[in-house]
């Protein structure tokens, strides 16, 4: 396996079945460019979990704490979070259980930043005075070569996030990286004619609905039909949902950061992804994956 992916031997990879992965990573290379789309989750999966010891930030996280949101705004979404997060990563909890308490978390934190009359003029310096970091690599930027590569090789990349797409499409265009082959699907705000935030355009997406129910109508995947070989990325457990649009799978490699709690974690992203990348902040390995897989 290493032979193709030396990557594959750092100690931050996990494996249950490496046979299979090699397997895969074959077909993946024998089908070919033509053949294959990234679909991937963009926070603490593209953007960082964590530098020098501090958290990064997720997408709405810099929109939570910037100054933007009042003082009495910034407490209610940090009562949000507390109330609300310990429920998402319970592993004791069902999805069944979880979705509706997901919705009615997003919901109302959507709510509380409508509130705030938040300017679209001010998206681009609140992400330029954030924490936000895309995945770093080895020796020049991994997000950097993660990104050219696909796009010079006309590979689609698609980001689904649970996240603010305004935030997310930022951080991605001051990174310079935003190329024609990368599609969004997120939570967009709507900014009324004096470019004040009004509503969240729906429909809603949160950590446990990113599959065919929100796509429906965006006809994402069916234009794309003939890629039938995925290489997905996430750090969730719902992550592993984003393909479900896509009409015929032929070839699936999920790849998985484990970012935290990695010991209590571990079994159940081992059973549910093929790579698992524990406490990895680079792009090292899926880079790895796809020189592989791209080079002639």
């Amino acid at each position: 396996l290493c032979l193709q992916v030396p990557e594959l031997e750092k100690a931050t990879v996990r494996m249950r079945h490496p046979e299979r992965v090699r397997g895969i990573i074959q077909a993946l290379r024998e089908q070919g460019v033509t053949k294959l789309q990234v679909i991937s989750d963009f926070d603490m999966t593209l953007s960082r979990f964590g530098h020098n010891g501090r958290r990064c930030p997720t997408s709405h996280n810099i929109l939570d704490t910037s100054r933007v949101i009042s003082e009495d705004g910034k407490r209610k979404l940090k009562d949000l979070l507390h109330y609300y997060y310990p429920i998402e990563i319970d592993p004791n909890r069902t999805l069944e259980e979880k979705r509706p308490l997901m919705v009615e978390w997003w919901t109302k934190a959507h709510e509380l930043l409508v509130q705030q009359k938040i300017h679209k003029g001010d998206i681009a310096q609140i992400v330029r005075e954030s924490e936000a970091m895309l995945r770093y690599g080895h020796g020049m930027d991994g997000f950097e070569e993660f990104f050219d590569r696909l796009h010079k090789n006309n590979v689609p990349l698609f980001i689904f996030s649970a996240g603010v797409g305004d935030i997310l499409e930022e951080i991605i265009r001051q990174a310079n990286v935003f190329y024609s082959n990368v599609s969004v699907v997120s939570n967009y705000m709507d900014f009324n004619d004096d470019g004040v935030l009004t509503r969240f355009k729906g429909p809603l997406i949160h950590t446990y609905n990113k599959n065919n129910t929100v796509l429906q109508g965006t006809g994402y995947f069916q234009q794309l039909s003939s890629r039938t070989s995925i290489i997905l990325l996430g750090d969730s457990m719902g992550d592993l949902m984003m393909a479900d649009g896509v009409p015929s799978v032929e070839n699936i490699l999920k790849i998985g950061f484990l970012n935290d709690k990695v010991e209590e974690r571990r079994g159940r992203y081992l059973d549910a992804y093929d790579i698992v990348l524990e406490s990895d902040e680079t792009l090292d390995v899926v880079n790895g994956v796809l020189r592989c897989v791209l080079t002639q």
